[in-house]
């Protein structure tokens, strides 16, 4: 390292920290700042995928933005990753239809890398960033953070130690527990029940015709239940590690690279616990590892025929006759009955149904459902100011933080923070 003092310590290289950074140096330039991250390069969605919404509330936890705070920050998040918006075409239909049902269809502005690009994009963003001075330290984790009179300071790795003015910690969603520590060890007050579970949909191209229309649908049910992140082209679902379980995941190639003809999304229910029951990401981490032991070490899958019928399904069942298509991430054939919660189940089903009415086709029996897929970013500090300041010299930004819901709303949330860090220093 080249130096153990910094004005500004960024702890994670995803979108909320690099929106903090193209903002402080934007700013300030001669401030001194350094970006660390565990990782050998950028993770989460900016890396997987990198799929982009710009258009108010996709991506931003309400309860700290308004449309107003959102629409003046997202031109600036736009000016540095350049996208290329998608075309959107026959939106009225599919809206009148969901209208009918109760069911809300947004209109969103969206952008899309691809899971073979994305690797490009980040190397672009990290290049500009050394080029402007910043420091870059990958590889390297974050082991403790204590605040200071003067500052803060920072040990890495166990051993290692640096000091800086003020600590911007965005380590994204599986940072969650990280920032929980650092939370409960600075006595800093904070919420901890909200998570998202859900499960992913896998079904042929031609059972979700409106992707070609519209590249991600953004379907918000009653029940608070929402469509998540829909990939088509050469789409494929994942594994993702989390901890000692599974979760699963929808990645999609870029444009590129030609289609395999499937298509993949999240529906997702958002679990608000009550006391005495408040933690969400214990909840979480109970229902990943009950699938991961009912599925033999890993996720579950189920067709819809299955399902239907109330019958788990085998190995069997992902047979070439009516099963036209096989799974792109063949994990344990079984019934989700066994694995999800009655509750959220039933409120997914409803929310298909009401789908499939609205797109006809996407609960052909072929179709899959994968669980578990959760998303654990409910960790929300109590902040003291407008940019997410948690203490006189700490923020906390992103996903894992719970200021946001995606790639551009973590940016945003970056620079926000970063402007607490410049009117701090007189110049705002």
């Amino acid at each position: 390292m080249a130096s153990d003092q910094y004005d500004v310590v960024i702890i994670g290289t995803g979108p909320a920290a690099l929106g903090a950074a193209f903002h402080l140096t934007d700013r300030l330039p001669a401030i001194s700042i350094l970006m660390i991250d565990k990782e050998s390069i950028c993770s989460g969605g900016l890396l997987n995928d990198c799929k982009q919404n710009y258009s108010f509330p996709i991506g931003f936890a309400e309860e700290y933005w308004t449309r107003e705070e959102a629409e003046r920050l997202l031109p600036l998040v736009e000016d540095k990753l350049q996208p290329v918006f998608k075309e959107r075409h026959n939106l009225e239909t599919y809206r009148k239809r969901a209208e009918r049902i109760g069911v809300t269809l947004y209109d969103i502005r969206q952008a899309h890398v691809g899971t073979d690009q994305s690797t490009f994009l980040i190397q672009r963003l990290m290049a500009e960033l050394a080029g402007r001075g910043v420091s870059i330290l990958l590889k390297r984790e974050v082991t403790d953070v204590r605040e200071t009179d003067q500052g803060a300071e920072l040990t890495i790795g166990g051993t290692e130690r640096l000091r800086a003015d003020t600590v911007i910690m965005a380590p994204g969603r599986k940072g969650f527990g990280f920032l929980q520590r650092v939370m409960e060890q600075l006595a800093i007050p904070y919420i901890d029940n909200i998570v998202d579970v859900g499960i992913r949909v896998e079904t042929r191209l031609e059972n979700y015709p409106i992707v070609r229309d519209y590249y991600d649908p953004k379907f918000y049910f009653p029940e608070r239940v929402r469509t998540f992140c829909t990939n088509s082209g050469h789409a494929r679902v994942v594994l993702e590690r989390y901890e000692d379980f599974s979760l699963v995941n929808g990645h999609a190639l870029s444009v590129r690279k030609s289609g395999n003809n499937l298509v993949n999304f999240a529906l997702l229910k958002t679990i608000g616990l009550k006391d005495p029951v408040r933690s969400g990401q214990q909840m979480a981490l109970f229902l990943g590892r009950l699938a991961h032991e009912i599925g033999g070490g890993r996720p579950l899958m189920q067709r819809v025929g299955d399902f239907r019928m109330g019958k788990r399904s085998s190995a069997e069942t992902f047979n070439d006759d009516l099963y036209s298509f096989r799974p792109t991430c063949p994990v344990t054939a079984g019934d989700l009955g066994l694995a999800v919660p009655a509750k959220i189940m039933r409120h997914i089903w409803a929310a298909l149904k009401k789908l499939d009415t609205i797109v006809p086709g996407v609960l052909h029996p072929s179709t899959i459902m994968y669980y578990p897929e959760i998303k654990m970013y409910a960790n929300k500090p109590s902040f003291i100011d407008p940019h997410f300041r948690v203490s006189p010299h700490l923020y906390m930004v992103g996903d894992g933080a719970g200021t946001s819901r995606g790639i551009t709303g973590a940016w945003a949330s970056g620079i926000r923070a970063a402007e607490g860090v410049v009117k701090g220093r007189g110049q705002g």
